[in-house]
């Protein structure tokens, strides 16, 4: 550990990692000192125990971080093991309105791909390992007990073995997620709203193959996703389905209230619960692995940057699943903010200089605004009974349906091309 970094990187998650990564090839270029620090022990090496943020769950990456992570140098080994989206396929319960999506149609190989959180986090891990990374510190586990700015630098007090440990940086880059305790430590607030939902999340296996198809089925309860994953391996010994099946991600959203009793379930009361919510579409589900489940919130910091300070990722916006925006939205700030930082090194500017701080979050700001917007609005409008507005939704998802052009739009939007992929060089 050196007593000084360029680039402090609270949190070892995917957002902090990703960030890391981002920085590898530039970061050797230019000199630039980089640590990133996790609470949670390193693992062994071929292990899949990861902290946390890398659970059971999965991710919907869209193409565009399909083309950030080809950037950054991961992709080839991140496609070991993830799933094709090659159709999306949208509907209303109770309404005639549906729209489909094609790659085909849209000339790309996918909408987009699904990963399972453990290994993205182990492709991320591998790549901070790598030979050219030497000039990233990894601090695991280690935990930030404070922040401070003096002058020009940060000053940055750990926790290292229980051992009292203080350093400084040019900037620190807060990746520590939504329950960031720092945050409020730093006196940063943030607007929160809560949809008085709860998503439920769980593996589940249809009798016959997924083919590739996203679902997304909007109920008067709210949506349920389900996401094509690779089928478990033969060899499948930490699953909770059984080996060599067919596998979902599935993402059911349910009233708070309703949360304890879906729950408590038997897995056949379960599964009988999510045909009769979603429909037989995917086919009929005979099994399902262990459910998990986290409250649904729109939150966001209110502020993003302060001198010697940025807020990345969960920690400065979180948003409800539905679209799977969330993470994506969050890659799209990791590599602007890369972007950001290496041109202001190749400036000689100070990384912590609240001027092209500033300049970065203007940058991510419209993209922000824009996505937890339409996240933010299509969950009012399809969790919305007035008649008139359920006949206008239908219609709208029935004319996109249609319509070429409106399709494509919004298909290139989805999949994050509405925008260029910063230079990372």
């Amino acid at each position: 550990m050196k007593q000084h970094y360029d680039i402090l990187i609270i949190g070892g998650g995917m957002v902090g990692a990703s960030l890391a990564a981002a920085l590898i090839p530039a970061g050797k270029r230019l000199g630039l000192s980089i640590a990133v620090v996790e609470a949670f022990p390193m693992p062994a090496a071929g292990s899949a125990e990861y902290q946390p943020s890398y659970d059971t769950r999965s991710t919907a990456l869209s193409y565009g971080s399909r083309l950030i992570y080809e950037q950054i140098g991961i992709w080839p080994q991140l496609r070991e093991h993830l799933c094709p989206i090659t159709n999306i396929h949208v509907s209303d319960k109770g309404r005639f309105g549906v729209s489909r999506l094609s790659a085909h149609d849209e000339g790309v190989a996918a909408l987009g791909y699904v990963v399972e959180n453990h290994w993205l986090g182990q492709v991320l891990m591998s790549r901070l390992m790598e030979d050219d990374a030497a000039h990233i510190d990894l601090l695991c586990p280690a935990e930030v007990t404070d922040v401070q700015t003096h002058d020009a630098l940060m000053t940055v007090s750990l926790l290292v073995d229980d051992s009292p440990q203080q350093v400084t940086a040019e900037l620190v880059v807060m990746a520590d997620g939504g329950r960031s305790g720092l945050r409020e430590q730093l006196g940063i607030g943030y607007q929160q709203k809560s949809y008085q939902q709860h998503a439920v999340v769980a593996n589940i296996s249809p009798e016959t193959a997924h083919d590739y198809i996203a679902y997304e089925r909007f109920t008067d309860t709210g949506p349920i996703a389900l996401l094509p994953l690779e089928d478990a391996p033969p060899s499948a010994s930490n699953d909770a389905v059984q080996p060599g099946l067919h596998r979902m991600g599935l993402v059911w959203t349910v009233p708070d209230e309703q949360i304890d009793e879906i729950l408590g379930l038997t897995d056949k009361q379960f599964i009988e619960r999510v045909h009769e919510r979603f429909g037989y579409r995917a086919g009929v589900f005979v099994q399902v692995g262990e459910r998990f489940s986290y409250p649904l919130k729109l939150s966001i910091a209110d502020e993003q940057v302060r001198q010697g300070l940025i807020v990345l990722g969960n920690a400065a916006h979180a948003l409800h699943p539905i679209a799977g925006q969330g993470y994506n939205l969050a890659l799209r700030g990791v590599v602007a903010l890369a972007a950001e930082l290496i041109e202001a090194r190749e400036a000689g500017v100070n990384l912590g200089d609240i001027n092209h701080l500033a300049r970065f979050a203007e940058r991510v700001r419209r993209d922000q605004q824009k996505t937890i917007g339409f996240s933010d609005k299509t969950m009012k409008l399809f969790s919305n009974d007035n008649p008139l507005l359920a006949l206008g939704r239908s219609a709208g998802l029935q004319l996109m349906d249609i319509c070429p052009m409106a399709k494509t739009v919004f298909a290139r939007s989805a999949m994050g091309l509405d925008q260029p992929t910063p230079d990372l060089r």
